[in-house]
């Protein structure tokens, strides 16, 4: 990983009211970008999202070991292509204001802790990145052992066809409420908007997404979505396919983050659409998830 650390802090009362969307000198966001979410189903928290930092490495990457579990992929390099990328993407942590007195194991709690993320891992401009190379691989093998031919057809005709294609990551802990996740995909699309008018590469063309799904031991037909929202991006899909990773290691379907107790088979769903399909879908996702 390279470059300086940087200090975070959180937003007093007026930046968090505000309407801009700028980013301090610090690197966390205000206004807009600012996420407060207070007693929402058992949480007892206040998060806010802040573009992503150094010190957001290791919780970065393992929330990415999340989606691809024991797969062979460079997560170390992936997870600092999303922190690099500044200006683009946000992570989820936790706020606790800006107490003189606050304690140094607070501090820490702050500094570490990454709860969630939203960003796009660009294809297209890091097509030669061994991390990058490894995702195409892994789409090709899984594809091929678990899609259609008329699927896998038109993975390869989009892979080859269209240069400008993203990775998009929306993943958290699962206990983190869906309702979270409008405020950071909406900033994530914004923040696209404005970095395709300096570099034409974000201008994508399709995003390609992994969900991770789970079924009833009692009821197959069951589909279930671990992030909620992530039902309606795969509605909205122009193609997908779905496999079991049951025989891997999955601590956040099966340990301590899982919302429910209940016996489930963990999958993973693969998914493709349209860039100009996001702003659609988040609005559906805004209502879907709407107290």
């Amino acid at each position: 990983m390279a470059g300086p650390k940087k200090k975070s802090r959180a937003p007093s009362k007026s930046e968090s009211e505000g309407s801009s969307n700028e980013e301090s000198d610090s690197g966390t966001y205000h206004g807009q970008k600012v996420i407060h979410m207070n007693h929402v189903q058992e949480i007892q928290a206040t998060f806010e999202g802040r573009n992503p930092e150094v010190q957001d490495f290791h919780g970065i990457k393992q929330l990415l070991n999340q989606l691809f579990l024991k797969a062979h992929i460079d997560l170390s390099q992936m997870s600092d292509l999303l922190i690099a990328q500044h200006g683009v993407g946000s992570v989820l942590k936790q706020s606790y204001g800006d107490s003189d007195d606050e304690d140094e194991d607070v501090e820490m709690s702050d500094e570490k802790d990454v709860f969630g993320i939203a960003s796009v891992v660009n294809l297209g401009s890091h097509k030669e990145t061994p991390c990058v190379q490894q995702f195409f691989s892994l789409l090709e093998e899984l594809s091929k052992k678990h899609a259609d031919e008329s699927i896998q057809t038109e993975i390869r005709k989009i892979v080859t066809e269209h240069s400008r294609l993203g990775f998009l990551v929306n993943e958290r802990f699962v206990n983190i409420p869906a309702q979270i996740s409008v405020p950071m995909l909406n900033s994530l699309s914004e923040e696209v908007d404005r970095m395709k008018k300096k570099d034409p590469s974000y201008d994508f063309e399709y995003y390609v997404m992994i969900c991770k799904t789970c079924r009833s031991k009692d009821n197959k037909d069951e589909v279930i979505f671990t992030n909620d929202e992530e039902e309606i991006f795969s509605k909205d899909a122009d193609i997908g396919f779905e496999f079991s990773v049951a025989n891997e290691s999955d601590v956040g379907l099966g340990g301590r983050w899982l919302a429910e107790d209940k016996q489930v088979i963990p999958y993973r769903k693969v998914i493709m659409f349209k860039a100009s399909k996001l702003k659609n879908i988040i609005s559906k996702i805004a209502l879907f998830v709407k107290p």
